[in-house]
């Protein structure tokens, strides 16, 4: 039977071990392995420290061998635990993640990552994250291909910056097919612990579409539901822009290159009403029309997550959400130059060509 080594203390050694005890700045462990030699040297056994302090006997044998041992020396060093920590080589492993994909899949994880590298899912987490990568997520794009864009881009850009006196800048567009769904089953409401539940399938009880003129002086909206998004519910949306407003502004209109804007019967209808001036967004650039920026909040505060069992419903939540916008409107502030976004689009010409000619060899 192995027989525990004695532990004969200084006063010295008792004075530093009870200090290592009852010092709010000892760590846990540490203040731990200076009581197990405290206890020790009274000539307790090591199974009644354990049980006394709720630690494993083996634990209170190694502090109390490593004391005797070297001392205090011996329980302020912590005894190495395991294998080395592998280094991850950081330049192969982001160019691994930017130039390459694993087999059987569009991007890397960790774990894929940490299984080719041999290292931690953790280990590789730390180093994307240093280095600003994230496998996990995509950005839609496009860039313009419109032979006026420069010229569109600094009309739209001048009216944001440089609104002109006497005028009203109305960023306009329709968000169409907006869906009344109604879910297939009732869902269960947030509580502690429990995030609020909605099925995944849903009714569908028809669509609406919305006209949306945003002011860009105050952010007041003018809007309208309709059925249909013809040039017929367009010239309709116009005159009441034109009922709306007051007749000696001058109505500097932003809106997109759908065709319902340019047909013939809405030119007619401009030609007659001259205070309505069009300013047309470069194609494959509706991120320039700030009213986007009111459709995708209406779309995540008020519709996503909504239960609509009509479509009278549908109109009527979005006419309160409206309603409650125009009570205390908030512009939107654009802060983008045109020669900002020009070098930015340039750059992504210059890097979309160099890719397309790296394909083509």
């Amino acid at each position: 039977m192995r027989v525990a080594i004695e532990i004969v203390l200084t006063e010295e050694e008792r004075t530093e071990l009870n200090k290592l005890v009852r010092s709010s700045c000892t760590s846990v462990r540490l203040a731990q392995r200076a009581q197990i030699v405290l206890l020790a040297a009274t000539g307790k056994l090591n199974r009644d420290i354990a049980a006394q302090l709720g630690v494993t006997r083996a634990l209170v044998g190694r502090w109390r061998d490593r004391y005797a041992e070297s001392r205090l020396a011996g329980i302020e060093r912590d005894l190495p635990r395991g294998a080395p920590p592998v280094r991850v080589d950081v330049a192969h492993l982001v160019e691994l993640t930017t130039q390459s994909k694993p087999e059987a899949a569009t991007h890397w994880s960790t774990r894929k990552m940490a299984s080719k590298l041999g290292v931690s899912p953790a280990s590789v987490f730390r180093h994307w994250r240093a280095n600003g990568l994230k496998p996990h997520l995509e950005r839609s794009f496009k860039v313009s291909r419109d032979p006026k864009f420069v010229e569109k881009l600094e009309d739209i850009v001048g009216l944001y910056l440089s609104p002109p006196e006497h005028a009203l800048v109305l960023c306009c567009d329709e968000k169409s097919q907006i869906q009344a769904l109604d879910r297939t089953q009732p869902g269960l409401p947030l509580k502690k612990g429990r995030a609020e539940t909605m099925t995944h399938d849903y009714k569908r009880n028809g669509t609406t579409t919305l006209f949306a003129a945003l002011n860009v002086l105050d952010g007041k909206v003018i809007a309208q539901c309709q059925q249909r998004h013809r040039h017929i519910e367009w010239l309709k949306f116009l005159r009441q822009i034109d009922r709306e407003t007051p007749k000696d502004k001058v109505l500097h209109l932003i809106v997109d290159n759908y065709a319902t804007h340019k047909h013939p019967n809405v030119q007619k209808w401009l030609a007659k009403h001259p205070r309505f001036v069009m300013h047309f967004t470069p194609t494959s650039a509706s991120w320039l029309n700030m009213v986007e920026r009111f459709f995708r909040d209406i779309t995540t505060e008020r519709l996503k997550r909504g239960v609509f069992t009509s479509v009278p419903e549908l109109i009527g939540t979005i006419d309160e959400y409206i309603a409650h916008h125009n009570t205390n409107p908030k512009p939107f502030i654009w802060t983008k130059s045109a020669r900002d976004i020009l070098e930015k689009v340039i750059r992504a010409n210059n890097h979309l060509s160099s890719k397309q000619n790296e394909t083509l060899h």
